[in-house]
């Protein structure tokens, strides 16, 4: 486990199996930690199981949160609340990223290591339980969806990291040495393994978990429709690493349909409940705001009228300016995907599967059954003409981070992930005089602090390009 996190890591647990409408698990003493570590009953492992829900929510739709941190480095919006905290604007948009900052990296990081502390906890009490107690096919359910949540948790990691790499030696003594920071070769290779462990395991869990899931995965609250999450995710990591046959593969065991509800998927749950959370990015609605350019960028449908993925996700409003170090960014635009804070914010959905398809055929050279795939979300989500450009491997590429830019914004920073990916961040909007492009984000000033030598990457400043 990392030290700058662990020993608040080692109580959240306890938080994740805290009592909400949507995730019926029990009171906040119920599981315990030390009942977890030392006799867990089946009733505790249950709770504790959909308690990672919990943890693998939190940070996510906050103002400084996932979606919004990334979400800036990609151009999607911006928080223009430069009174509260002048570094949205300067230091994202103009650098360096501070490792001594505190938000950004520092924000994302000891969350998701929070939550992989508690898939930790959960998988080695597991094997304590008394198979007299819980059957072996109910512990293979906990095993497959605990090892699942942990590799979107260091999935979340690795991308903001990326070539920093990261810690995944996390089974540790709270007060022990921190591990090592891993390559970033070796965090994929670990993600890969955790998510084909979990479908093995899952395999084996027979019928239905013996925990519940709650709303935000109903249609796939079973082993065998877990199984598609699962793969979803699995596709996903293949298209980061360009092994566009294993994308093809797990897309084939997920729940692509590309007849299907474009938005359907898993989701992250809120409600207004005693001890629940709510989507807090509307609460920042007034200072969070939608990139004015994205208008500009927008195709065009046969009336001439804005792509509908535009029309449907943004709205006009009050103009507000965030300034700080003379760097100036305003908007008259904000999102509306998240009307109410009880709404849904996506894990991953069908429209993403779809294009991960059209991006591994586009990579293995099919391009055919690229344009197919890209024709129907073109037309199904944005409400556009079919593709009528070049088919040919560059325009295609073009025509797909198009796609996924707008059927994707504002809900997991996929704009920044995906241009990065391709080496073409410096096709996104610079904003403003001196805008720049970061690669990854350095680690937390206290995980540099708690390694002596400290690791040569990630704990300087990001200049970006």
């Amino acid at each position: 486990m990392t030290r700058s996190f662990r020993f608040a890591a080692a109580t959240l647990v306890l938080l994740a199996a805290t009592a909400c409408n949507e995730l019926d698990v029990g009171d906040l003493n119920n599981p315990s930690l030390e009942e977890l570590q030392t006799n867990p009953t089946p009733a505790a492992l249950n709770a504790a199981a959909t308690g990672l829900l919990v943890g693998l929510r939190i940070g996510i739709a906050e103002p400084n949160g996932y979606i919004v941190l990334l979400g800036i480095m990609g151009r999607e919006g911006f928080n223009l609340n430069t009174t509260s905290d002048p570094r949205y604007v300067a230091e994202m948009v103009t650098g360096p990223l501070d490792p001594g900052s505190g938000a950004f990296g520092a924000n994302i990081w000891p969350q998701r290591y929070a939550n992989i502390r508690n898939t930790n906890i959960l998988l080695n009490a597991v094997d304590l339980v008394n198979p007299n107690l819980m059957p072996e096919v109910e512990q293979e359910g906990i095993r497959g969806f605990a090892k699942t949540i942990q590799a979107i948790e260091l999935l979340r990691v690795i991308v903001t990291g990326d070539a920093n790499g990261a810690v995944i030696d996390t089974d540790r003594s709270p007060t022990g040495e921190p591990g090592a920071i891993a390559t970033r070769a070796e965090v994929y290779a670990r993600v890969v393994a955790l998510l084909d462990e979990g479908r093995t395991h899952l395999q084996a869990a027979g019928a239905a978990f013996s925990f519940p899931l709650g709303a935000g995965f109903t249609g796939f609250d079973t082993p065998a429709t877990f199984i598609e999450v699962n793969r979803a995710i699995r596709a996903r990591v293949a298209v980061y690493l360009d092994d566009f046959a294993a994308t093809l593969t797990a897309l084939g065991e997920s729940f692509i349909d590309p007849a299907g509800p474009l938005d359907l998927g898993v989701y992250h749950v809120y409600t207004t409940g005693s001890g629940d959370a709510t989507n807090n990015i509307l609460a920042g609605t007034a200072v969070l705001r939608a990139n004015p350019l994205l208008f500009a960028g927008a195709q065009n449908r046969a009336n001439g009228q804005p792509d509908l993925r535009i029309t449907t996700k943004i709205a006009a409003t009050n103009n507000a300016t965030g300034s700080s170090g003379g760097v100036s960014i305003s908007s008259d635009q904000h999102f509306v995907l998240y009307p109410s804070n009880t709404t849904p914010v996506p894990i991953i959905r069908n429209e993403e599967l779809i294009l991960l398809r059209a991006e591994a055929n586009l990579g293995l050279g099919n391009l055919a059954a690229a344009v197919t795939d890209l024709n129907t979300v073109r037309t199904r989500a944005g409400g556009l003409a079919d593709y009528s450009g070049a088919v040919n491997a560059p325009a295609l590429q073009t025509e797909l981070l198009y796609n996924k830019r707008y059927s994707l914004m504002w809900e997991g920073g996929h704009s920044w992930i995906d241009f990065r990916h391709y080496g073409r961040l410096t096709d996104l909007p610079r904003q403003v005089s001196g805008g720049v492009f970061f690669t990854k984000m350095p680690f937390p000033n206290n995980e540099c602090l708690a390694r002596n030598p400290q690791p040569a990457n990630g704990c300087t400043a990001e200049p970006g390009i």
